[in-house]
C-alpha cells in the first residue's frame, strides 16, 4: 500500500494536566516546542486546544493567535487545526478563533454522552460553526463519536454546507460513547467507502486504545491521530515522554504496513488544502 498516511498530533486537549503527565504542553510556548518535535517525528497536522494559566480549558482567540503565529514560524507548512470542542467554551465562543483562518478546525455534527456530561452540539450551533468555516475557508475535520455523526457529515457535505473536501475522524474509546470495537470500525470504513468514496477518513483511539486504533486505521488505508490529548501513557506502567513519542509509534506502524508517512505538503494535497506560499 503506497498511499501516504497522514499523522495528526493532538497535542494538549482540554482534560489532561501536568498532574497526569508532566509532558502535557499547556502554555503556548510548550505547545509550540512539543509540536515542533511531533512534526519532526512525522506529524503533518497539529490539532490544537489552548489553556488558561491554571491549565483549565480556554477558547481565548488571543491565545490561539499566539499559538498559530508560533506554529507558522517554527513548524513551517504544518497543517494547523483548531478545536471548536465543547469543553473549551459554550455556544459561539467555541468558534471565536475561526477568523484567524487556520487550515482546518474540528467540527462535531451531533451530540453524545461523555464520561460525566452530555456533549451538546445543537443543530443551530453546528450550522453557525459550519457557516463560519465557509466564510473563512476552513476545512472541517468531522469528529464522529457515533455512526449518526458520520451519516450527518456525509449529508452536510452533499448539501454543500461544509467547506472543502470531506474529512471524517472516527473517535473510539470515549467512556459512554462508541467503544473500541473492530466490527464497528470496519463498518465505519465500509460506510465511508460506499457513501463517500471521494472523502478521506481518520481514526483516533482514547487511552490505552490509541495504539490499537492507530494500527487499524493504518492497515485499512486511512489516516490516524495520536498525542497526549487522547492518551498520556506508552503502556500501563510508563508515561509517554512527549507527543513526539506517540507520533513515532504511529510512524513505526506505517513502516510495518509499508505506508509512507505523509509530509505536510502531501497531506495538504490529499486533503485539498491551500498550499503554503
Amino acid at each position: 500500500m503506497s498511499k501516504p498516511c497522514i499523522l495528526c498530533c493532538a497535542i494538549t486537549g482540554s482534560v489532561p494536566t501536568k498532574a497526569d503527565n508532566p509532558a502535557v504542553p499547556t502554555t503556548v510556548t510548550e505547545q509550540i516546542e512539543s509540536s515542533h518535535a511531533a512534526v519532526e517525528a512525522g506529524a503533518s497536522i497539529i490539532h490544537a486546544h489552548v489553556r488558561n494559566d491554571d491549565e483549565t480549558p480556554s477558547s481565548d482567540p488571543e491565545r490561539f493567535a499566539l499559538l498559530k503565529e508560533g506554529l507558522e514560524k517554527h513548524c513551517p507548512g504544518v497543517i494547523i487545526q483548531f478545536s471548536t470542542g465543547g469543553r473549551s467554551g459554550a455556544g459561539q465562543a467555541r468558534g471565536g478563533m475561526l477568523p484567524l483562518r487556520p487550515d482546518m478546525a474540528s467540527l462535531s455534527v451531533g451530540s453524545n454522552n461523555f464520561p460525566t456530561r452530555v456533549y451538546e452540539n445543537p443543530p443551530e450551533l453546528i450550522s453557525w460553526l459550519s457557516s463560519e468555516m465557509q466564510t473563512y475557508e476552513i476545512t472541517p475535520e468531522i469528529e464522529a463519536f457515533d455512526l449518526s455523526h458520520i451519516l450527518q457529515a456525509i449529508r452536510h457535505h452533499e448539501t454543500g454546507t461544509l467547506y472543502g473536501q470531506l474529512y471524517v475522524q472516527f473517535v473510539m474509546g470515549v467512556k459512554n460513547a462508541m467503544p473500541v470495537d473492530r466490527e464497528v470500525f470496519e463498518f465505519y470504513v465500509k460506510i465511508m467507502q460506499e457513501r463517500a468514496p471521494n472523502a478521506e477518513w481518520c481514526a483516533a483511539g482514547i487511552g490505552a486504545a490509541q495504539i490499537t486504533v492507530n494500527e487499524w486505521a493504518i492497515a485499512a488505508g486511512g489516516h490516524t491521530r495520536a498525542g497526549l490529548e487522547d492518551n498520556v501513557r506508552l503502556d500501563r506502567n510508563t508515561l509517554a515522554p512527549s507527543n513526539a513519542a506517540l507520533i513515532a509509534r504511529a510512524a513505526e506502524l506505517c513502516e510495518k504496513y509499508e505506508r509512507p508517512v505523509a509530509t505536510p505538503a502531501q497531506a495538504r494535497e490529499i486533503l485539498g488544502l491551500r498550499a503554503v506560499t
